[in-house]
């Protein structure tokens, strides 16, 4: 199993490179990068309620994109291992269809965490009634903690989905609810062996992100001038998004990988 897991994350690694790929995935990560920016820039100012949303939506709205983008993108990559030719507008004619499909399973997903913070909201409200709003936001703590920790757990729900669904729905080509809720049965069941999976999958993306986030705050503590700091953010978002493409690519190839050890595993 070991030996299927390096063969299987250096091929992933090997075709991250592919110029077509990057150049389709680029202006992906730059629009994610344009609501990322904005919602930093609403932030300053904001009251404690927004914020709350500004760290999530922006985060949601570009899984959605993600999980469109990963139908072609595992397709190409299956391509290429089996050595067929291709091309990205092909590949993208004949995905457009499952790529709305699979785009569309986020809007349950983003309701539940709209509900979710419409109640948050409802404890900003108790904790600043006059008087005795300190008094009862003190006591009332624990449900913006839950509430908080329910978004984050529906946005790891969307990681799952992201890594275990998209590459069935791209290799079977269809896309139903039934197979996302057969992705999570099967996670649940066979917990270990899919965390080490989307471990695999998710570090490289996470050491480029920190070393990126860490380029970047310090540029901003160093140089940034403060009249101009949203174009600042905005220019430095493009060679961000230029140096995150390859191991997105390869996030999405080594998804693509792991629903081939999976498949050997059911069926052994």
């Amino acid at each position: 199993m070991w030996q299927d897991f390096e063969q299987a994350f250096n091929r992933a690694l090997f075709f991250s490179m592919r110029r077509k790929k990057i150049l389709f995935i680029l202006p992906i990560l730059l629009l994610c990068g344009v609501l990322v920016v904005v919602s930093h820039t609403l932030w300053v100012g904001s009251n404690p309620w927004v914020r709350s949303s500004l760290a999530f939506i922006p985060g949601f709205l570009c899984v959605t994109l993600f999980l469109a983008s990963a139908i072609p993108l595992i397709r190409m990559y299956h391509d290429e291992v089996k050595q067929k030719p291709y091309t990205v507008n092909k590949t993208l004619k004949l995905s457009w269809k499952l790529m709305a499909g699979i785009g569309s399973l986020i809007v349950p997903i983003l309701t539940a965490y709209l509900v979710l913070w419409f109640i948050l909201g409802i404890f900003y409200l108790l904790k600043n009634i006059p008087a005795m709003g300190g008094i009862l936001g003190g006591f009332l703590s624990f449900g913006p903690f839950l509430l908080i920790a329910g978004s984050i757990l529906l946005f790891a729900i969307s990681l799952v989905l992201m890594f275990f669904l998209s590459p069935v729905v791209a290799l079977k080509s269809k896309m139903s609810w039934e197979l996302a809720e057969s992705v999570l049965k099967r996670f649940s069941k066979e917990p270990f062996l899919h965390f080490i999976l989307l471990l695999l999958g998710v570090l490289p993306l996470a050491i480029v992100v920190g070393f990126l986030i860490l380029s970047a705050t310090l540029t901003g503590m160093t140089y940034f001038v403060t009249e101009s700091i949203g174009l600042q953010w905005f220019m430095i978002m493009i060679p961000f998004a230029a140096l995150l493409s390859p191991v997105i690519i390869f996030f999405f190839n080594f998804a693509g990988e792991s629903f081939v050890i999976l498949q050997k595993r059911l069926k052994s």
